[in-house]
């Protein structure tokens, strides 16, 4: 891998909606002398207004053509799913190191398309979890480590969040499992509380792809659409412990997702995008701290000089996508029965509602039941279904229920 000099030159791919994030994150490097914005890949170009503060900015549709173009060194897709594999793929063919957002791929297959791309072309890849990036993460590692909560029992995750119906039409693909014959995959637990099932993965000890066994989904939906809103999973781990993460986008009252981690002497708390972690133990009171956390765009050029290790590179979430390949692989998320959710009163955006989904989601995290364990009436366990032969698929490690 060669180490290209700074300031590095950056195309984005994907400006709009949560690309200005990266937009601004490019902005601030590029006033720290880290990075120079070169190229802006986008269907419709972006206005000066847009791009005050960037000086004269390439613009185009054809991402590969871009890159040859501008002759840059590193690129941030932040681009509608389907379309992220073709995307590293040009990226990597080209030597251009990447900043790839979560989800990397709508299914395993792809996944490996794209890793194995970026390996042979020795190019860097930082996949975007950004939670990942906190200080807490190896905080939270060193008190297993030490067993401050003795054993660790198993690891759960809960994430209670609301989104209108104008969420789910704020691009083509939202919303869908599949669209004009692609794998989309966009449930609650693969896209908008992705980080959820990463981080409570990476607790576990449980990031790469052989260090899952199984994986059991159960996928509902409240809203009318064709992905799931409201679902669980349980992930058994190749060292034989259980991580369930359960997860809705139709909340009573919204509030910060966590991960839990459970010891045979107490448990630790880690609200990811707070940074912020408790600690109960069975010999003293709970204790609290907050971190700080690293950019993965600062780690990614950081590591492009020789100055750091790669927080998040593609093999770590090897078993982030064993879960996206079993909930796409799963039976068609169940649609919950009318008198199951009720739109929210006094509001006028069609936001839908799950009867007591806060603390049923709570109660997952914290027994590391799933929802048909804990007396949901609405999650009957439906038929298992056989996976679907994919490329690089091993069904005998994915679960459906």
């Amino acid at each position: 891998m060669t180490t290209p000099n700074t300031p590095l030159p950056v195309v984005l791919a994907g400006a709009r909606g949560h690309g200005r994030r990266h937009l601004e994150n490019i902005r601030r490097l590029q006033l720290l002398g880290l990075a120079r914005l070169v190229g802006i890949c986008e269907l419709f170009p972006l206005t000066e207004e847009e791009l005050d503060g960037f000086g004269p900015v390439a613009q185009s549709a054809d991402f590969a053509g871009l890159l040859d173009s501008t002759g840059a060194a590193l690129a941030v897709i932040s681009t509608p799913i389907p379309t992220h594999t073709d995307l590293a793929v040009d990226a990597a063919e080209r030597g251009v190191h990447l900043l790839l957002e979560k989800p990397p791929a709508p299914s395993y297959g792809e996944f490996r398309r794209m890793a194995d791309a970026v390996a042979s072309a020795g190019t860097a890849c930082q996949i975007g979890f950004q939670s990942l990036g906190s200080h807490a993460i190896p905080a939270i590692r060193e008190l297993i480590a030490d067993h401050v909560i003795g054993e660790v029992t198993g690891v759960g995750a809960a994430g209670a969040w609301a989104r209108d119906e104008a969420y789910y039409r704020r691009a083509p693909w939202a919303g869908h499992r599949r669209l004009d014959g692609a794998d989309v995959v966009d449930g609650v637990l693969t896209n908008p509380l992705a980080h959820a099932v990463a981080t409570a993965l990476a607790l576990a000890g449980t990031t790469r792809d052989e260090d899952v066994a199984a994986v059991h989904t159960e996928l509902f939906r409240a809203n009318a659409v064709e992905s799931d809103d409201t679902s669980c999973v349980r992930i058994d781990t190749a060292d034989g412990r259980r991580v369930t993460v359960a997860a809705t986008l139709c909340a009573e009252q919204p509030g910060e997702p966590y991960v839990v981690v459970h010891g045979s002497k107490g448990r630790i708390t880690f609200w990811y995008k707070q940074d912020r972690v408790r600690v109960h133990h069975a010999d003293h009171g709970p204790q609290e701290a907050r971190y700080g956390r690293t950019d993965l765009l600062d780690n990614l050029v950081e590591h492009l000089a020789g100055r750091a290790e790669l927080l998040v590179p593609p093999r770590e979430t090897g078993a982030f996508m064993r879960v996206v390949e079993a909930i796409r692989l799963a039976p068609d998320p169940v649609e919950l029965p009318p008198g199951a959710w009720y739109t929210a009163p006094g509001e006028s955006t069609g936001r839908r509602v799950v009867h007591g989904i806060d603390a049923l989601v709570a109660c997952a995290a914290d027994t590391l039941g799933l929802y048909s364990e804990l007396g949901a009436d609405w999650a009957v366990r439906a038929p298992a279904k056989r996976p679907r032969p994919t490329r690089n698929d091993r069904p005998d490690e994915v679960r459906t229920s």
